[in-house]
């Protein structure tokens, strides 16, 4: 499985674009780190890679996931996860009812579902905390429930956005070695967005600076 952006860059209506076009390519179980300035486009270059721009931004170049075009395809069809700096559970459903909502279609069945949520919990740590409410979880927790509800959905590739942002210093190693080994062993490729150089150096992929449009470096 690989991830290949080319030539893309996102402009908002008539404005400049926000970064110069990037090409990338990441392999199965890559995790690839995207630095940058704040406000030079980050996020959106998740967005439009997710495809989940906001009305008003337009994009130019491709996406293709394991040689498969989605440029053009909805977001629910590109099957590409997305892992944002806020765990983003839903307050009025169980931990374990907030990963059943991520969990793949071809898992058919009540019994099968329960089984698949209770075993990513087991995975993470969270063995036992099905009916627990998020809100009780350490940020820690809630981040690897985040994690396992977005891999449940069995993306083929996965975009994580200053993941790990606020999670304090101890948390914020072990949640990230938890979320690279979990990459590592689905054989997915993964693009993060961060500003901390201990996270790009922990992902051990690629590491790219998005400039503006003209600039060198």
């Amino acid at each position: 499985m690989t991830l290949e952006i080319k030539g893309l860059s996102v402009r908002y209506r008539q404005e400049p674009s926000l970064f110069a076009p990037l090409d990338l390519r990441i392999e199965s179980g890559e995790v690839a780190t995207v630095m940058g300035p704040s406000g030079i486009g980050k996020s959106t270059l998740l967005d439009a890679i997710g495809g989940h721009l906001a009305a008003g931004f337009t994009m130019t170049g491709s996406v293709r996931l394991d040689g498969r075009e989605v440029t053009q395809l909805p977001p629910e069809a590109r099957r590409i996860g997305l892992m944002f700096q806020d765990a983003a559970l839903f307050p009025h459903l169980s931990v374990g009812d907030n990963l059943a909502f991520g969990l793949a279609r071809e898992i058919g069945g009540r019994l099968a579902r329960r089984a698949a949520v209770e075993a990513a919990l087991e995975q993470a740590g969270l063995g036992g905390l099905y009916e627990r409410d998020p809100a009780t979880l350490s940020g820690g927790q809630r981040a690897r429930a985040a994690l396992m509800r977005t891999l449940l959905a069995d993306p083929q590739a996965l975009l994580l956005d200053e993941p790990f942002s606020r999670l304090d210093a101890a948390r914020r190693a072990a949640v990230r070695g938890f979320t690279f080994a979990h990459i590592r062993d689905r054989a997915i490729p993964a693009l993060m967005v961060t500003h901390d150089p201990a996270d790009a150096e922990a992902a051990g992929g690629q590491v790219l600076s998005l400039v503006t449009e003209g600039a060198s470096g």
